[in-house]
């Protein structure tokens, strides 16, 4: 029989309930209001001149489209770094790694990079790959040898770094989620170690994988204090590969540029209510494809 609660007892459950319920509500009315407002002040200043013309002070024009396609290029070198080191790691601390005083290092070390603030790996990413080396990396599709400064290269070197161990923790946990008779279950049917991660164990932990992707995505995209330093201020219109070693200034760059030094602010409440929408749409985009693979 269920034990009966007393008086005191139920008005304290009650009470406890609708204070969570109370502090839920909060947190969902401030998030609605912030998505609001950004939007009631952005998206009336939102015009297909703005999205698909650059910033022209001799033409007196206001466009974005260079820092909306420095935004894509800086994921896509960020990404295709970062995914391979960060899920490789994992895969290495959690599966194969027999050292377990190592392990536990790795895995504070990169707790610990996780809360560093961004604006100091930012200055450490623009004295190690622009001051340090230099960044003059040969390139394999050209012969000579390019002088890489500030640009989308040195920015996305030093995300890599800022997001590594979001990609890191996130796999490392989706790993271990995994049961372990699915292992043994598939070295017991005469499958080799790599075969069974391959085949059994990143299927299962796909789900982990794409969260970690999304959040390091949103930390790209929502990064101007380490691009500063390593990307630059540059608004010009230039392709992907001259962007690496070109001054070039992502969404929120832009923003932070012209909310501050231009003073137009109605233009960033635009750029702020563009960074949304995409960032919403590269969610939706990377929660696809982890279900196309789950299928798989």
């Amino acid at each position: 029989m269920e034990e009966k609660l007393s008086p005191r007892r139920r008005l304290y459950d009650r009470g406890m309930r609708g204070l969570v319920w109370l502090c839920a509500g909060l947190t969902c009315a401030l998030l609605l209001f912030l998505i609001g407002y950004i939007f009631y002040r952005g998206v009336p200043g939102i015009t297909w001149s703005l999205l698909t013309s650059q910033t022209s002070y001799i033409q007196n024009t206001v466009g974005i489209l260079p820092n909306i396609l420095d935004t894509l290029y800086i994921i896509a070198v960020a990404m295709v770094i970062v995914l391979p080191l960060g899920v490789g790691a994992a895969i290495y601390l959690t599966e194969y790694a027999s050292n377990r005083r190592l392990v536990s290092v790795i895995e504070f070390a990169t707790e610990t990079l996780t809360g560093i603030p961004s604006i100091i790996f930012g200055l450490v990413g623009m004295m190690v790959f622009i001051q340090l080396m230099g960044l003059k990396v040969g390139m394999l599709l050209f012969v000579q040898r390019m002088n890489l400064q500030a640009g989308i290269l040195a920015g996305g070197l030093t995300l890599v770094v800022m997001i590594l161990p979001t990609i890191v923790r996130t796999t490392q946990e989706s790993l271990k989620t995994v049961p372990q008779s699915y292992r043994e279950g598939a070295l017991g049917l005469g499958a080799g170690k790599w075969h069974m991660i391959r085949t059994v164990v990143l299927p299962g932990a796909v789900d982990g994988i794409v969260t970690g992707c999304i959040l390091a995505v949103g930390r790209i995209v929502g990064e101007s204090a380490a691009l500063l330093y390593t990307a630059g201020f540059g608004l010009e219109l230039v392709g992907f590969v001259k962007a690496l070693h070109t001054s070039s200034a992502t969404l929120t760059v832009a923003l932070y540029v012209y909310a501050t030094e231009g003073g137009e602010t109605a233009l960033a409440f635009s750029i702020a209510a563009i960074l949304m929408v995409l960032t919403l749409l590269i969610n939706l985009s990377a929660s696809l494809v982890g279900r196309k693979l789950r299928k798989k």
